[in-house]
């Protein structure tokens, strides 16, 4: 999948978002950081396309959306379901919890994300071994190892 070109006012908005994240943001964010969560790596208000996701693991295309007072309006839900349409159309999964939940149920929604993470990563297929898995060549090898 081609990446989204991101513009310069995009990556300096980021920025100042990582710099002034709200507490129930910082709560969150303890939990993510270094591939805490079943070892994912999320990054933290990252500008995929003309939008700034406030928690992504790209590996999982699981986005993490924390919503504060000002998303109750009838014009924000309108500008979110915008937003989750378009991630959704890039293949990304969107789940949203307020800064309420975050900062009274922490557990529960860190549950929930890895939950949800574990549901879309793909699984994880074992490639046979150099030579194709040719049994007539692994037996060959293990013969070699056993002789002197």
């Amino acid at each position: 999948m081609p990446h989204t070109p991101v513009s310069e006012v995009q990556r300096t908005r980021a920025k100042q978002l990582r710099r002034a994240m709200t507490r129930a943001e910082t709560l969150l964010w303890r939990h993510l950081k270094a591939d805490r969560l079943a070892g994912l790596a999320f990054r933290r208000q990252t500008p995929i396309g003309n939008y700034i996701a406030d928690f992504v693991a790209h590996s999982c295309k699981l986005v993490v959306e924390l919503d504060g007072e000002s998303h109750n309006f009838e014009e924000s839900i309108r500008h979110d379901a915008r937003r989750d349409e378009w991630f959704s159309s890039r293949g990304y999964r969107v789940l949203r919890f307020t800064n309420d939940d975050v900062m009274k149920n922490l557990e529960g929604v860190v549950l929930t994300i890895a939950e949800a993470a574990e549901q879309a990563s793909p699984l994880s297929l074992t490639l046979p071994r150099k030579g194709g898995g040719n049994p007539t060549a692994d037996a060959s090898l293990t013969d070699a190892k056993d002789k002197p």
